[in-house]
């Protein structure tokens, strides 16, 4: 069985993709960022941690951990929150490179694999309208730095360096597929009728 340690809709509907059987759990894990910590370090630690809390109460299930932090210029991009945070963070990226980091980690028996993907995005230069148009139609608030590059972020971004497309999104489901046959979950294709 998969379990899905987060409760994040955009995960949830990623993982989806994968037409596995699957629930969602929360893993009631601090999130704060450690004093000095790279951001990229702070995603890793934080999957690997969801992971684990939620694999020591189901250690035969396979359990996937994943977090998501952006980062400009080695400052991090939170979520905002509400409007007036997210069209500060996005005038702040107007031009910009911006990359998000996304830890993923899967935990089954005892074992744990983790991965780490960073999408480097460059940012149109966005004006007002464009930045007040995109908030207003997709209320990206609970998104690392307000961007949703799913929908109508693609008005905002004008390029995209990355190894898998979902990782932007919040799991890097190409990944995930190597660590859960490298556990050897069982697939259903993989079982004999």
């Amino acid at each position: 069985m998969l379990i899905l340690a987060s409760t994040s809709p955009y995960r949830k509907a990623l993982l989806e993709r994968l037409n596995l059987p699957f629930e969602c759990i929360a893993p009631h894990v601090d999130e704060q960022r450690l004093e000095k910590e790279p951001i990229d370090a702070m995603v890793q630690r934080l999957s690997r941690l969801k992971a684990e809390a939620v694999a020591k109460h189901y250690p035969h299930h396979f359990v996937i951990g994943s977090d998501q932090s952006a980062e400009i210029e080695g400052v991090q991009l939170t979520k905002p929150g509400n409007y007036a945070r997210a069209y500060r963070q996005l005038k702040q990226l107007s031009g910009k490179r911006v990359q998000f980091h996304t830890g993923l980690c899967v935990c089954h028996q005892g074992q744990t694999l983790c991965h780490l993907d960073t999408s480097t995005t460059l940012f149109r230069q966005l004006d007002d309208s464009l930045i007040h148009h995109y908030l207003e139609q997709e209320h990206p608030y609970q998104c690392a730095g307000g961007i949703k590059s799913e929908g109508l972020g693609a008005l905002l971004i004008e390029r995209i360096d990355n190894q898998d497309p979902n990782a932007l999104i919040g799991l890097p489901l190409l990944k995930l597929v190597d660590l859960l046959h490298a556990l050897h979950y069982p697939f259903p294709w993989q079982q004999s009728t």
